[in-house]
């Protein structure tokens, strides 16, 4: 049993590398920014490990800072995170696995992690269920330790973070490329850049995410079956 963890941790861990070095630079980013909002070191290092979301966790500082309306927050968030009800649903099969590791990989899935084990190819002789834990539990770690790292040098290491998240973009192009190199058949990739352009073009900004899954979503449901019989 032992070895297989073993295993399942050394197969994974290459694979969250990229991830180490874009959670590094933005969790300490996140630290940085709330010590200089008045906050104590512990509040990043909890706050990264229990909300364990970058985005919410960065707009929670203002509504920490703000007035008391816990119905107006709970909404946003929802919208901020609503990308993840898609991840669920295309992880149900992967994530339909024995024991508590699958409460775990629901609760611990975030962009990265959804990325390395939606498209990553295991190993035969690796524990599928173990490899996708040790993706969630290492990328976690990534996340938590940049923003206590943060939250502890902060008012030592003030830097401009002006354009920091972008680290986190470059790095999702890196994983489409590596993805698009691994297919056989580009047409999915294909249809939801597709997709994806033409409802920036007419939603415009950020909310042109919602609609570009839903859209995204139903299209490759309808030709699942014509996209697998041309791959």
């Amino acid at each position: 049993m032992f070895k297989k963890i073993k295993s399942a941790f050394f197969a994974a861990f290459p694979n969250t590398l990229p991830i180490l070095a874009g959670f590094l630079f933005l969790g300490i980013a996140y630290g940085i920014y709330m010590n200089q909002s008045g906050f104590k070191f512990y509040y990043p290092m909890f706050m990264s490990f229990i909300i364990f979301a970058g985005s919410v966790e960065f707009a929670t500082v203002s509504w920490l800072l703000g007035s008391f309306d816990p119905v107006n927050i709970f909404f946003l968030t929802l919208m901020i995170n609503a990308r993840h009800l898609f991840y669920g649903l295309s992880m149900l099969e992967k994530y339909n696995i024995p024991g508590l590791k699958k409460y775990y990989l629901i609760y611990g899935m975030c962009d990265e992690s959804f990325s390395i084990n939606a498209t990553v190819d295991i190993p035969k002789d690796i524990d599928r269920g173990w490899f996708m834990f040790f993706v969630t539990l290492l990328n976690q770690i990534y996340w938590v330790s940049g923003a206590t790292i943060g939250g502890i040098f902060g008012s030592f290491i003030p830097f401009d973070t002006e354009g920091i998240e972008f680290v986190m973009t470059a790095l999702f192009v890196v994983i489409f490329l590596e993805n698009w190199i691994k297919e056989d058949n580009h047409t999915a990739s294909i249809i939801g850049l597709a997709l994806s352009f033409i409802c920036l073009g007419i939603f415009k900004g950020s909310n042109f995410i919602i609609p570009s899954m839903f859209i995204i979503l139903a299209v490759l449901t309808m030709l699942r079956g014509r996209i697998r019989n041309h791959g």
